[in-house]
């Protein structure tokens, strides 16, 4: 199996995935440097999936540090081809996410987005690691001329969010071009949502929710009093937005997909929709949480906002004919795992910085 090196693996999509590759054999060095999450995620894959830390389990190692450290992620290449086992892939989560956030913070996202992936692109090509998975996003499309999306539909990102994602597609499509040898995955998602049925592993904001489901469960759970619902007036058949959502579980099995397909390639670039195939309104949410739950959601409509569209729904026929993947879980337990989650962590994580 492969020891696969996880940058931002403590953030929400990155755990999730940290339990399912330890859970199909591989190896896992960790790198995050918890600027938007926790490292109780961590120790919580950990308890899921049993590795025991006093007993020598080292099935995963985690690292706090930023991918903008050029000498902290090179010392992680050496100390592996140190122990005698190189690392063989790398994906990378680490980055911003907020669409919101990204509109006052440009600069902060190019740092970070784009110049973090810059520098762990170079320390790879210095160790001779070339197989990447990227985590990119729906995001880069902007409004689309037609749904379902496909991967041919044409770059037009609408917020320095999607421009940093569009960026570092367009490195890497640069850095294929010029060495070959590389073997890229680049996995657009459309709308994580849900969390591990255990209950341990979640969506975990800090501050006040930028998106829909977390700010939904904490209504549920009163933390938060009414769910702002942005706009009423779009071109939908209930004037809310349409959105493809994807159970957090299905994401992380497309990404063992993607980690299987490239390590039984010689080299190649691929850039793959991981989404449902399935839109649903911000309304078709709410009545479905209700309905999961049986709890009232108090919600107004406001305005819209900035970066917004009417409509995003994936394609996702190119990711199945490729890694023989496809999303099994519905709406319904979108929201059963995530009301789950919220019940048995009211307040998220805790506010918890070092081992």
């Amino acid at each position: 199996m492969a020891r696969v090196l996880i940058t931002g693996g403590a953030g929400f999509i990155g755990s999730h995935t940290c339990v399912r590759l330890i859970e199909d054999g591989h190896d896992l060095i960790v790198i995050d440097s918890f600027v938007n999450s926790c490292n109780l995620a961590i120790q919580r894959v950990k308890e899921i999936t049993g590795i025991i830390e006093n007993k020598g389990d080292k099935r995963l190692e985690l690292i706090e540090d930023d991918i903008r450290n050029r000498q902290a992620l090179s010392k992680v290449f050496n100390k592996a081809e140190g122990e005698g086992r190189k690392i063989d892939a790398v994906i990378h989560f680490a980055g911003l996410k907020s669409v919101q956030q990204s509109l006052q913070q440009p600069l902060n996202y190019w740092d970070v987005n784009v110049n973090g992936t810059n520098n762990l692109l170079s320390v790879m090509h210095e160790n001779n690691c070339r197989t990447l998975i990227f985590s990119s996003s729906a995001t880069i499309y902007g409004t689309p001329k037609s749904l379902p999306i496909t991967e041919d539909e044409s770059f037009k990102p609408i917020n320095p969010y999607g421009n940093t994602k569009e960026a570092v597609e367009k490195l890497l499509i640069d850095v294929y071009e010029t060495d070959a040898d590389w073997r890229i995955a680049t996995l657009r998602y459309f709308n994580p949502v849900g969390a591990h049925p255990s209950g341990k592993l979640g969506e975990s904001p800090s501050g006040i929710p930028s998106n829909l489901f977390p700010f939904l469960s904490q209504v549920a759970s009163g933390r938060q009093k009414i769910l702002k619902i942005f706009g009423g007036d779009w071109p939908t058949p209930d004037k809310t937005c349409i959105r493809d959502y994807i159970h957090i579980m299905d994401l992380a099995e497309g990404h063992l997909a993607a980690l299987q397909y490239l390590l039984k390639q010689k080299k190649g670039l691929i850039a793959l929709n991981l989404g449902s195939g399935k839109g649903h309104s911000v309304l078709e949410v709410v009545n479905s949480f209700i309905k999961a739950t049986g709890i009232t959601i108090n919600y107004q409509i406001v305005d819209r906002r900035p970066g917004d569209t009417a409509e995003t729904v994936a394609d996702p026929t190119l990711a199945k004919q490729v890694l023989g993947w496809k999303t099994v879980k519905s709406l319904s337990d979108m929201c059963c795992d995530s009301w789950r989650w919220q019940k048995e962590n009211p307040n998220g994580y805790p506010n918890v910085n070092s081992l």
